[in-house]
């Protein structure tokens, strides 16, 4: 979009603007209008292209089958990204980024309140077991998979409605400024919910948080792949391409090895940022005595979601300040911001059957993550408990080893093989979405794999805890598979590039419909 198109409401005032300023209509226009236009691409250099969204310019016609429009000089690249003065990333920018993620980990949340509400809910069902839940009485891992169950849900409608409308406009930013403001707000609400009468506003707070948890990560993750390409280097490379010094193979390259590094990057330095928080919420829980008493240990852990709530919020004010509002795509002809949304789901469910490396992709990553998050869990409740019982380890011992377990984790994570991908399998300007697609599948596996399992072991006439590792290991094996040879990267990239001239094609056929709407 031009330079000028940067305020809030540039999806307004631009959602015409390429059409109208280079289409030509021929003279028969009645019922196939939308496959009469023509575009006058010499009329726009490739500098002025490159100022417009990758869905405002148009298609690339060498693979248009249906005559929409006629053929584009082959002889003049144009770079696949935006780049809009004003917009390049800064060095400030991308460390405000990283350390975001050092207070957004999930230590509070995903890691201290689950602990906290278990430890509520079995104090609160004393002997019995039980408690009244949801209509009917409940023993606590029941109450716990229900809770985990409605956070899941409730996840899977607001990635859906939020991706949908994420990626126009300049305003995504504040999704995730607002999910993380409520998110910090329910880590300080467990300083008063620490005792076992208070189990069901634990309840409530654990389903909320995991939800805004997960929200705020994947809309924070779903930003790197526009700061890598606002990059000088991307810039200098587009020039370029734009020039025929490199190849489109050689863009991607830099493309992706800067995508590699940003996220890489951050993952690492979350990882080193932790080791602060873990050590300053050891202090605490020794500060407040939590080992002396169970009342002391409740609110030890309440203390530790706080504090990290603290740290999250204090590292995220940089990046709500510094993050450039980039503008997103145009709304699409015709469409406000309500529609454009249920427009765009409609179009991804239609047309995602396309993208088959994209498919491949998450079926390949379902599984895996399934596979990790059970069999990491097993092992690690096993190692823990045999080792506290063999050398009778404190309580105090074993959540120091915890927590460097935590932080080891971390700094393996940083090689981000798996969300990295994601990056590698999403077209262009339509991030926020497919990364909220990807997300509801992954947190899907977590959701199912426990499930499985239980219904596994229950299954099993010995009740053998190790029985589901079969079945997930062979499942896993097969995943790998679908990853190693049906995911292919180049074909991913061609398949992108098919989908997002659909969506020109769409748009296109859009305008002109409101064109002949508008003829006299």
């Amino acid at each position: 979009m031009p330079p000028h198109s940067v305020d809030g409401d540039h999806c307004n005032e631009s959602q015409h603007l390429l059409p109208n300023a280079v289409p030509q209509r021929d003279g028969n226009d009645s019922d196939t209008a939308d496959s009469h236009t023509s575009f006058a691409s010499s009329s726009l250099s490739i500098m002025e292209l490159n100022n417009f969204h990758p869905l405002e310019r148009p298609p690339d016609n060498d693979k248009d089958l249906d005559g929409l429009v006629e053929p584009r000089d082959a002889e003049q690249p144009v770079a696949p990204d935006q780049f809009i003065d004003g917009y390049e990333t800064t060095k400030w920018e991308l460390w405000a980024y990283y350390i975001y993620y050092i207070g957004n980990t999930g230590l509070g949340l995903y890691q201290f309140a689950p602990t906290a509400f278990q430890n509520l809910l079995s104090q609160a069902a004393g002997d019995t077991g039980l408690l009244h839940f949801a209509g009917r009485n409940r023993n606590v891992n029941s109450i716990v998979l229900l809770s985990n169950g409605i956070s899941f849900s409730v996840q899977v409608v607001l990635f859906l409605v939020l991706g949908s409308y994420a990626d126009f406009g300049t305003w995504r930013p504040w999704i995730l400024i607002v999910q993380t403001a409520f998110a910090i707000a329910i880590g300080f609400g467990w300083l008063g919910v620490h005792t076992p009468d208070k189990w069901e506003y634990g309840a409530g707070l654990y389903i909320v948080g995991l939800i805004l948890f997960q929200l705020a990560y994947a809309y924070w993750f779903a930003a790197f792949p526009g700061l890598a390409r606002n990059t000088s280097t991307l810039r200098e490379h587009a020039t370029k391409y734009n020039a025929h010094e490199i190849s489109r193979e050689e863009y991607d390259a830099v493309d992706s090895m800067k995508r590699n590094e940003i996220c890489n990057t951050g993952l690492y330095i979350s990882g080193m940022g932790e080791i602060p928080l873990v050590a300053i919420g050891i202090g605490i829980l020794y500060g407040v005595h939590s080992n002396q008493s169970t009342a002391n240990n409740n609110w030890g852990l309440s203390v530790l979601i706080a504090w990290s709530s603290t740290f999250w919020l204090v590292l995220a004010i940089p990046w709500f300040v510094l993050e450039k509002r980039r503008p997103g795509q145009p709304l699409p002809p015709g469409k406000t911001i309500v529609t454009a949304g249920l427009w765009q789901i409609y179009r991804a469910a239609v047309h995602i059957w396309r993208l088959k490396q994209s498919l491949a992709y998450l079926i390949g990553t379902f599984t895996p993550e399934n596979f990790r998050d059970v069999v990491a869990q097993t092992i690690g409740i096993y190692v823990f408990m045999h080792a506290q019982c063999r050398w009778s380890l404190s309580t105090k011992t074993m959540l120091n080893a915890v927590a460097v377990s935590i932080i080891a984790l971390d700094v393996y994570g940083m090689l981000g093989v798996w969300t990295q991908a994601i990056s590698e399998v999403t077209p262009r300007g339509k991030e926020f979405l497919f990364f909220s697609l990807f997300n509801i599948v992954g947190k899907a596996s977590s959701f199912v794999g426990p499930i499985i399992s239980s219904a596994i072991i229950d299954a099993v006439h010995s009740h053998n805890n190790s029985a589901p590792f079969y079945f997930l290991t062979a499942l896993s094996a097969v995943s790998f598979g679908v990853i190693l040879f049906f995911v292919d990267l180049k074909r991913s990239r061609e398949e992108q590039e098919h989908f997002l001239n659909d969506e020109r094609r769409a748009r296109l056929s859009l305008e002109n419909k409101m064109m002949r709407e508008s003829d006299p």
